[in-house]
């Protein structure tokens, strides 16, 4: 097993090895992450939580569609909702799921605006 250093991946917690039922778990997050508006959807809850409406108008996909994805990750578990009045309100679960999002979003920035690489 290699040594672990300060910039290994485990050095935040979670130090065990992870087994079959974690890397597979993790794959599933990751192939739900692959549809670009699924991701926006996940980027636009890590701001905040946001309605059906709010995430149609500010993801400029249609509100089936949206509500569509919604479904797909509250039923992973990615998501939660909770009822405000009429509307549903949604949010996402926890900051492990914000992170990788958002670090997902700023590798892809570096390739994409050829920006320099930083640990």
């Amino acid at each position: 097993m290699p040594e672990r250093t300060e910039t290994s991946p485990a050095h935040h917690g979670h130090q065990r090895s992870p087994g079959r039922e974690q890397l597979e778990t993790a794959t599933t997050v990751f192939a739900l992450l692959a549809d670009p508006t699924r991701l926006h959807l996940l980027w636009l809850l890590a701001g905040g939580e946001a309605d059906v409406t709010e995430l149609a108008s500010e993801s400029e996909a249609a509100r089936p569609a949206v509500s569509q994805h919604l479904a797909k990750l509250r039923l992973a578990g990615l998501v939660q909702a909770r009822k405000d009045g009429r509307r549903m309100v949604y949010s996402l679960r926890d900051g492990h799921l914000r992170r990788l999002v958002t670090e997902a979003l700023s590798h892809a920035d570096h390739q994409v605006t050829g920006a320099p690489w930083h640990a």
